[in-house]
């Protein structure tokens, strides 16, 4: 099974992030799968489907590349970086038309051919910081 659920994860980031393709959310992501470190922690496709919007709206060329990726059991952990220009106001702010570089991790269970729960963690507040938002004091 690890060989799947990479290629799930490796399909996810390929279709959900570097395509955009919402409708792979559906797919993919379980029913009643929770997603957790984005913000509040969010139930379903419907609600990933909001955050995925608002990110894509922002940054529509986003590209995401997976740097490692294992498995252990139905858990996929993989490190991965993007990039992207910061085009549209869907964080909440007007575009800064500056391209961004982040990084993060996500560890993801796999049930049946589906995530069904993941953990994310990335550099919002360096993302933050690379469009001038966020200021840090020297």
């Amino acid at each position: 099974m690890s060989a799947e659920n990479k290629a799930l994860v490796r399909r996810w980031f390929e279709e959900v992030w570097n395509k955009g393709r919402e409708a792979a959310i559906d797919d993919m992501l379980g029913p009643r799968a929770v997603v957790h470190g984005l913000g509040p922690d969010m139930q379903g496709p419907e609600a990933f489907k909001s955050f995925q919007r608002a990110y894509r709206n922002a940054f529509p060329d986003v590209k995401i590349h997976l740097e490692a990726i294992v498995t252990e059991g139905d858990t996929v952990a993989t490190r991965w970086a993007g990039t992207g220009t910061h085009l549209g106001d869907g964080l909440g702010f007007p575009a800064t038309g500056k391209q961004v570089h982040f990084t993060g991790m996500l560890f993801v269970t796999v049930e049946n051919g589906k995530l069904v729960e993941g953990w994310n963690n990335f550099d919002q507040l360096g993302m933050l910081q690379q469009l001038g938002i966020v200021n840090l004091p020297k």
